[in-house]
């Protein structure tokens, strides 16, 4: 697992705060997230997965709400959301 955190400290995806207009959004349920480290990881990892037009993690909610252009491969962001050391629970 890659550090999102720069040397100076702050933190930075890389991601934007664009809306997409077109794609599904999913909603999942995700264990483990506790603060703004979680919720930067997530997108990061999420983020960065071909199929994913945009990330939202909800760190209080416990929720990760992706946009792909076709359904979500649920497998595939289990193994990203575990592997950066959270538990995708199930959808919403």
């Amino acid at each position: 697992m890659s550090s999102c955190c720069t040397p100076d400290g702050t933190c930075h995806t890389g991601a934007t705060d664009e809306s997409v207009a077109d794609g599904l959004t999913t909603v999942y349920n995700v264990g483990g997230m506790t603060c703004g480290h979680c919720k930067t990881t997530l997108t990061k990892e999420i983020g960065a997965l071909d199929s994913v037009l945009s990330v939202e993690v909800d760190v209080d909610a416990g929720r990760v709400t992706v946009t792909t252009p076709d359904e979500p491969d649920d497998a595939l962001f289990a193994k990203v959301v575990d592997e950066a050391g959270y538990e995708l629970i199930g959808r919403v």
